[in-house]
């Protein structure tokens, strides 16, 4: 496998895990970070990275619309809950990068 095969299949990869977590929208960001460790921001702030990696200049909530697929303030409105005392608890006693 060349270069150019490898980043088109991990870009068809992140597209996959985006559409994934779109067609999820009940799991919210705190129980990707209380069982993984990153959630939608995570890759919000990586794709971000990448971009500064290369020296695109991209704005973090341009950003998170693309993982989101709308606005941040829509999804969280829409779809984002209150967390619970023993997801927050979790969340509280974990390392996040």
């Amino acid at each position: 496998m060349n270069d150019s095969m490898q980043t088109e299949l991990e870009a068809a990869t992140f597209r996959r895990l985006v559409q994934h977590l779109d067609e999820r929208k009940d799991v919210q960001n705190i129980d990707l970070m209380n069982l993984s460790g990153f959630c939608r921001n995570c890759l919000s702030k990586w794709y971000t990275a990448a971009a500064e990696d290369k020296g695109i200049d991209l704005d973090y909530e341009d950003v998170r619309e693309i993982v989101y697929g709308m606005p941040y303030a829509e999804w969280k409105e829409k779809f984002q809950t209150e967390a619970t005392a023993d997801q927050q608890a979790a969340y509280d006693n974990h390392e996040h990068g």
